[in-house]
């Protein structure tokens, strides 16, 4: 995997086509009732366009993973919208939404839920192969997916054999394989070293760049550092975005917390 710049990467980047990728509207999640009600968003407005790398950061338990819980229809709101490539997934069929799933999200888990029982290949194959595409040409998508995260090698090896940084590398090729429109990464990086994780950014930005949405949860300035926007969460609510023009003041106040 090669390493790019951030800020060499943010200065070729075009304006953003109008229609959004992914859309957040008054996106709302209650968990419980009454004296056990939890309120994990409130009110919740995003919207993301073809090109862009978005990462949301704040504190542990300030919503970040439901939300993209949420934007990945793996869970429904309890108001608000989600619209994905012009669907409303919060009132589309399991049909739809299935293949919509399929088709054009992509996700990092922070467990990985890679399955047992497939090799790394067949792990990144399969979405592919439940949407219709030959067993071949899945296979060699996903081959393809595997070396650009420099793990062909380890292509017939199950998850078990592999080790905890290996398998989230296996997991990252298995949302970037094939045409996905929106990848949804939640700590994709956590289980990595420095300079792996920087590869596996400069791998994302340039799936953005090609024309992909992303949507990253990080706790890591360095990384935040690679996106278009960085979108602050607290206690369940967007409490603050910035748009980057450069990384100087991420990476110097990354650097000032050492």
């Amino acid at each position: 995997m090669s390493t790019a710049n951030p800020q060499q990467s943010q200065q070729t980047r075009s304006s953003q086509p109008n229609q959004p990728v992914l859309q957040l509207v008054q996106l709302t999640r209650v968990h419980g009732s009454g004296a056990t009600e939890v309120h994990a968003l409130r009110g919740v407005n995003l919207d993301v366009f073809p090109g862009e790398l978005v990462a949301v950061m704040g504190p542990s338990g300030s919503g970040k993973s439901t939300l993209l819980t949420l934007a990945g229809g793996l869970d429904l709101p309890t108001s608000g919208q989600v619209i994905v490539e012009g669907t409303d997934i919060t009132t589309a069929s399991r049909k739809t939404l299935a293949a919509l799933r399929r088709r054009s999200i992509g996700y990092v888990f922070q467990d990985y839920n890679l399955i047992p029982a497939l090799t790394a290949a067949e792990n990144v194959a399969l979405p592919r192969e439940l949407d219709g595409t030959s067993a071949r040409k899945a296979k060699a998508e996903a081959l393809a997916a595997l070396e650009e995260m420099d793990l062909g090698h380890l292509a017939e090896r199950f998850p078990d054999e592999m080790s905890g940084g290996q398998q989230q590398r296996v997991a990252i090729a298995r949302a970037l394989v094939g045409d996905r429109r929106l990848v949804l990464a939640d700590e994709p990086t956590g289980a990595l070293d420095s300079e792996t994780g920087e590869s596996v950014l400069a791998l994302l930005r340039s799936r953005c760049d090609a024309g992909a949405a992303a949507v990253l949860v990080t706790h890591e300035p360095r990384f935040a550092a690679w996106a278009d926007r960085v979108v602050f969460v607290r206690d369940g609510s967007v409490v603050d975005q910035t748009v980057r023009s450069d990384a100087d003041s991420l990476l110097t106040g990354q650097a000032a917390d050492r």
